[in-house]
């Protein structure tokens, strides 16, 4: 694994409060950053960015440097950090969002640090696409960008998020998102809209069914793998799309053969990261039970 920085995560760093089927579950390690950087940091070494508050745990950001994550571009604050809080529905695929304070997120001004400025890959993880577009601007190295978002941020910044995309070589959306944003129903219909934005690669995730990866080359499909029980599904898009990217950046080359590798890992990883609670199952992870993980995919979707 590289020493120095070839990517870097930008997104929330957060403290959540999850209720599944399994109970109540407070103060829980979250937000995008957490999730994309903890999946990341199995392939490369990984800056991350964001945010935290005076309330923000010293354990917590122990964890960040247990999974191996560059914490120089997290800043510290006064006042709360970001928290959200929400409640699964018993097939843990639907959720309903209870609360979400911004606390200090509110006011974020972000500074890439100098040593990740020349990181030639980037994840602009879901964030306030204002924040993404500055950050975006800082980033002198940068050959390949992905950029990820939410409804909330089509709704309310639509055309901000349309200029992030323009100026992205990869666009990350779950189907519902796809279909938001362009306006579109069919998914290859989605995908064609989002070429039009300027992308090159469209990554169009379908959470327990898999995800499917749009290009000027072809299509590529990928399943998600059947976990035996999901306990926390908090994340999992940011797991999966931290884990794509952390492969490309080990590996430097975009090809449609590194891409196939990079959804078939991040399959593997973010299965590993819904059988526990936040990130504890990924601090427990070896990359050998990734590699094997990924193998075993593979194989059962070899014909």
């Amino acid at each position: 694994m590289e020493t120095g920085i070839r990517l870097w995560v930008v997104g929330t760093v957060g403290i959540d409060t999850i209720t599944t089927r399994k109970g109540r579950f407070e103060n829980q390690l979250g937000g995008s950053v957490t999730y994309a950087g903890a999946a990341a940091s199995f392939f490369t070494r990984v800056g991350s960015v964001g945010v935290v508050g005076s309330d923000f745990p010293d354990a917590f950001m122990e964890r960040y440097l247990k999974l191996g994550m560059d914490v120089a571009g997290i800043q510290f604050e006064q006042g709360p950090t970001f928290h959200w809080e929400g409640v699964y529905e018993a097939d843990m695929v639907n959720r309903r969002t209870i609360r979400t304070d911004l606390g200090v997120l509110e006011t974020f001004a972000p500074q890439l640090p100098e040593n990740y400025r020349d990181a030639p890959f980037v994840l602009l993880g879901n964030i306030n696409p204002d924040l993404q577009l500055r950050l975006l601007d800082q980033a002198r190295g940068a050959r390949f960008v992905a950029v990820d978002s939410m409804d909330l941020w089509i709704n309310c910044a639509r055309a901000t998020l349309v200029k992030v995309i323009g100026r992205s070589h990869l666009v990350t959306l779950n189907d519902s998102e796809a279909r938001q944003l362009t306006g579109q129903f069919g998914l290859r219909q989605c995908a064609a809209a989002l070429f039009d934005m300027g992308v090159e690669y469209v990554l169009i995730k379908k959470g327990e069914h898999g995800a499917l990866l749009f290009s000027h080359e072809g299509i590529a499909i990928i399943p998600a793998y059947p976990v035996q029980e999901v306990c926390d599904p908090t994340g999992a898009g940011d797991t999966y799309a931290g884990a794509f990217m952390g492969y490309l950046a080990e590996h430097g080359t975009v090809d449609l053969p590194n891409l196939r590798q990079a959804l078939l890992h991040a399959s593997a990883v973010a299965a590993f990261g819904v059988e526990d609670m936040s990130t504890t199952r990924l601090e427990a992870l070896t990359r050998a039970e990734i590699d094997t993980r990924a193998r075993e995919l593979r194989e059962m979707t070899a014909l």
